[in-house]
């Protein structure tokens, strides 16, 4: 049975490219479209179970795409996936990460022009969010206190986070220690359950990929920046790797950390892509194998595909690394973290809400 699409758009040219492409396969067809959030929005309430995903667009009269979500959240009985279909990254990055947390369940950045818009390339990657989200199954996340920013001009004590390093036994070592992350699908939303909860003393720095076209992990690393208290930033080629600091990969560039010689360093590769993927997780640990640090703690959250599993491989036959996968229950996606442990190599297969103790356990705080 197909799966039935709602798309909605204020643009008939693009109602038009969308619909094209998905009916252009066996698997969907576009049921309905909407010509701005209001009429979508009526169409959700009436058949709240006709649609399997939901086209959204951000800019719309009447109603726009992140007044719809809001709307959507009163509603529980309204299910269907929906994907973002934002305009340019400097136009639209802010409200699409907004909309990850109100419950989209994943983007894509709508083509430049006419020409992209018919081509290949778009065709394929929009059919691909589309299977996916039409088979995923909403994650479930046990309750904890949430992570809410507070009036204080400290960013030490922006957060009502829940106590960690005193409750901690941390494990000994050289203190050249290194966290290594990666995320795709879901990732933005999951990593407010991660990233909030480590400690402002954190004793190692973290390097970040996560999945995302160029102009929007800016936005990404300014949202998580505000409600953590580690400092979070958007990794710049050159820099030194600083203890208590997360550093996410430009969107579509590689990060990779410098090598034995000299101290800890990034570089930002705009070299081509590895496996489809710019940035790329299996680049980053792989350029890890001939780094200066001692104990690597490798973090893999929700995602499709595979990407970090044969990057992780190669750094585990070298290092000492302790691998950490989120578990099923939790993900929006269970790719990545799948395939890291159907290889094998996870230490621990963790909810969402432990990761960032085990992280903290592991490292340790200065």
């Amino acid at each position: 049975m197909k799966k039935n699409i709602l798309v909605i758009d204020d643009s008939a040219l693009m109602r038009r490219v969308l619909s094209d492409s998905i009916n252009s396969d066996p698997r969907f067809i576009v049921k309905d479209v909407a010509v701005n959030g209001e009429e979508g929005l009526k169409m959700l309430l009436e058949t709240p179970t006709l649609y399997d995903a939901v086209l959204l667009d951000i800019y719309m009269p009447k109603m726009t795409g992140l007044e719809l979500l809001v709307e959507l959240e009163k509603h529980k009985e309204v299910k269907p996936k929906v994907v973002i279909c934002s305009t340019r990254a400097d136009e639209s990055a802010t409200e699409t990460l907004t909309a990850l947390e109100h419950g989209a369940f994943d983007f894509i950045k709508k083509p430049d022009n006419l020409v992209q818009a018919r081509g290949n390339m778009f065709r394929e990657h929009l059919l691909e969010i589309l299977d996916v989200a039409t088979q995923a199954r909403t994650p479930v996340i046990p309750k904890r206190p949430e992570v809410r920013p507070v009036l204080s001009a400290s960013k030490s004590s922006a957060l009502t986070a829940p106590p960690l390093a005193e409750k901690l036994v941390f494990s000994k070592g050289t203190g050249n220690k290194l966290i290594a992350l990666a995320c795709s699908t879901g990732g933005p939303k999951t990593l407010q359950s991660v990233i909030p909860y480590l400690p402002k003393e954190l004793d190692a720095p973290m390097v970040l990929v996560q999945h995302m076209p160029a102009g929007f992990t800016s936005s990404l690393a300014d949202r998580l920046n505000e409600i953590s208290k580690v400092r979070v930033k958007e990794a710049e080629d050159g820099e030194l790797l600083e203890k208590g600091t997360v550093y996410i990969a430009p969107g579509g560039k590689h990060l990779k950390v410098a090598g034995a010689k000299g101290a800890p360093r990034i570089i930002v590769s705009d070299e081509p892509p590895r496996d489809a993927l710019k940035p790329c997780a299996n680049l980053m640990y792989e350029s890890l194998v001939d780094s200066r640090f001692d104990e690597i703690v490798c973090v893999v959250l929700t995602g499709m595909g595979a990407d970090g599993t044969e990057g992780i491989k190669a750094l585990k036959a070298k290092k000492k690394v302790y691998v950490i996968a989120q578990d099923e229950a939790t993900c929006v996606v269970y790719g990545m973290p799948k395939m890291v442990a159907r290889a094998r190599l996870t230490d621990e297969v963790l909810p969402v809400t432990e990761i960032a103790n085990t992280i903290t356990k592991k490292v340790g705080v200065q």
